[in-house]
């Protein structure tokens, strides 16, 4: 449906703008039973808010006027979480209001304070500001509130998760009890309803979607992938939708800094966003993906609200939201105003009950798979240069002429190969990825005596002398696996576990029986994953510690060819990455560190270190001392 009739400027600012159909939260507001009422609204992120309240505050600033008079004190205060959104409500703002001759001013943090004090002594009709710079200017006494008729607080729940309720309360303490109130949030809680019920009078409540509804327009995939391959399957991600614009989130300024260093490293053109950069850094990084100079942007959550890039297609969760309304507010950067976007969580299997308890929270719909591999992306790449509009474009004269001195120099099948060289020449590498768990089988709660008779009998295997971890299953479903290191080097299923996990790309539970002997230990992976955790070993740069397929005993061959180990004669191992037994495993004798008292040079027999039974062998007890404390 056509817009409804408004205020003849803003009507001619959106048709210039190309508007013709209101969203529902647009339309919503320009209802009669809406208009010069206070409004509670609750509508989906990337809804056409910032228009929704521009055009609901028109009838209370404007009246039937078209144009504002000469601007003197302000007449509407718009409060936003960030300084991006801030800044971009004040550029929406300005061509809404521009043929009305409204004076829009910023007031955001990290911004020239002289210049925003200054713009508000020459007079303004709207002001947009962050909660913290706006009270610093009310209490310094260069905002003058006594004309307000309107404020508005865009994304309130956001502003008050923040911690802004203080300067929120502070602020509007200060503008006229007659002022209309309008707060737009995406959700509503409680913490909202009741600001709402201090600041507003008889709100009118709009809400345009359903609690926890997720984006219509957006694709959700949950992609698997190793722990330490998560940075790899970003950049397979990117290189498979090759978006004109995409958005990775992680938790930590430091993460941002790695991963983008990391994507410029290998041919990227990314910007990064993040709390310790400056405003100017980060308005510059926002206008290089708006303009196309950038195509990645990595950024913490404090781009996840308001911020409206219009080719941004693609949306990769780094590291997993802490919940579920960060999740799909980190997501509704993509698909806003109609647009169809694609957002991909990267889950390590060490993650995916995580994943799998956010996705349920938040109501979406979401295709598990693995991550793209080189060849797919390969794949796509020559179906991308294939379908290139390059090859729709209407060649001129000069084009023409050129071309046929190329074919007058070389043969058309060469011209062809240097297209194609040319081409992958401004494409990053893809990385060669290990799907990780596509055929995992799905995780089986246990009661609570089942999960006690297994540790007791993983125990009882340690204690018969065996060294031994892990639980039985049949050998047939089974397969073994040499690991160069064992009693010399102070091996322990302790961290013998931890150390198999991180580098096959298993879990525990697909881990069977270790086996520690003197110069090496043998142990079991289900066979089902025993071909990927072959293909991982082999990649680890682990300088310390070889891992290859072994015989599993007389008659029963290996899974495979075993690839080249280390020495058996090969230097004690001191520990996963030179940390040593002092955190892995018991100490060893004779230590020169501690001098060669004849109390600590090993059991009298001269047979080495004194064998790990278990758990049970350092127990405490009030009359006998720990194994470790007793001398020969």
């Amino acid at each position: 449906m056509p817009f409804p009739k408004s205020n003849p400027s803003l009507d001619r600012a959106l048709a210039d703008k190309g508007y013709n159909d209101p969203t529902p939260v647009q339309a919503a507001v320009l209802q009669p039973d809406a208009v010069d009422r206070d409004l509670l609204v609750s509508a989906q992120t990337g809804s056409g808010k910032t228009v929704a309240y521009g055009l609901a505050m028109a009838s209370t600033l404007l009246g039937n006027a078209e144009r504002f008079e000469v601007p003197r004190e302000p007449l509407a205060l718009i409060i936003a979480p960030t300084r991006e959104l801030a800044l971009q409500v004040n550029r929406e703002l300005i061509w809404l209001y521009g043929p009305a001759g409204a004076r829009v001013v910023s007031c955001v943090g990290g911004m020239d304070v002289r210049r925003e004090a200054r713009a508000l002594a020459d007079g303004c009709h709207i002001v947009v500001g962050t909660p913290g710079r706006l009270r610093d200017h009310l209490e310094r006494g260069r905002l003058d509130t006594s004309k307000m008729r309107v404020v508005v607080l865009d994304e309130a729940d956001e502003m008050l998760d923040l911690g802004f309720r203080e300067d929120l309360e502070f602020i509007l303490d200060a503008t006229p009890e007659e002022r209309r109130t309008l707060l737009f949030s995406a959700t509503l809680p409680k913490n909202i309803v009741a600001l709402a019920r201090r600041y507003q009078r008889d709100a009118h409540r709009i809400d345009t979607l359903v609690q926890n509804q997720p984006h219509g327009d957006i694709d959700y995939r949950a992609l698997r992938c190793a722990p330490n391959e998560v940075e790899h399957a970003v950049v397979n991600v990117l290189r498979f939708y090759e978006s004109r614009g995409a958005m990775v989130f992680c938790h930590t300024r430091e993460a941002v800094r790695h991963l983008h260093a990391s994507l410029i490293e290998r041919g990227f053109s990314a910007v990064a966003i993040s709390g310790e950069l400056t405003q100017s850094e980060r308005s510059n990084a926002l206008q290089s993906l708006r303009d196309g100079r950038a195509r990645v942007c990595v950024a913490t959550d404090v781009a996840a609200r308001g911020i409206d890039l219009p080719d941004l297609g693609l949306v990769i969760h780094f590291d997993l939201p802490n919940d579920h309304e960060t999740l799909l507010h980190r997501s509704g950067r993509t698909g806003r105003a109609g647009r169809k976007g694609t957002c991909v969580l990267l889950v390590p299997y060490t993650r995916r009950r995580k994943a799998e308890r956010l996705i349920d929270m938040a109501g979406i719909d979401v295709s598990w798979a693995g991550p793209p591999s080189a060849d797919e992306i390969r794949v796509r790449d020559r179906e991308r240069l294939m379908q290139d509009p390059i090859f729709a474009e209407e060649a001129t004269e000069e084009d023409l002429a050129m071309a046929r001195a190329l074919l007058a120099e070389r043969s058309a099948e060469e011209i062809a190969n240097a297209l194609v060289r040319f081409n992958r020449s401004r494409l990053p590498a893809p990385e060669e990825i290990v799907d990780a768990g596509s055929d995992r089988e799905p995780r089986q709660r246990k009661d609570k005596r089942e999960r006690s008779e297994e540790r007791s009998r993983g125990f009882n295997d340690r204690d018969r002398g065996s060294s031994e971890g892990g639980f039985e299953r049949s050998s047939e479903d089974m397969v073994w696996f040499r690991m160069s290191v064992g009693r010399r080097n102070n091996a322990d299923p302790r961290w013998l576990l931890p150390i198999i996990c991180r580098l096959g790309h298993v879990t525990k539970k697909e881990i069977g029986s270790i086996k520690i002997f003197d110069r090496e230990t043998k142990f079991e992976i289900v066979k089902s994953q025993a071909s990927k955790f072959a293909s991982a070993v082999r990649k680890t740069n682990d300088e310390d510690i070889q891992i290859e397929l072994a015989d599993a005993g007389p008659g029963k061959p290996a899974f495979g060819k075993a690839g080249p180990g280390k020495p058996r004669d090969a230097k004690p191992w001191s520990g996963p990455k030179g940390n040593g037994p002092k955190s892995h495993g018991p100490k060893s004798y004779g230590s020169k560190e501690r001098g060669d008292h004849p109390a600590r040079k090993g059991p009298p027999d001269g047979k080495g270190p004194k064998e790990f039974k278990g758990p049970k062998d350092f127990k405490k007890s009030k009359d006998k001392k720990r194994p470790s404390d007793k001398r020969p």
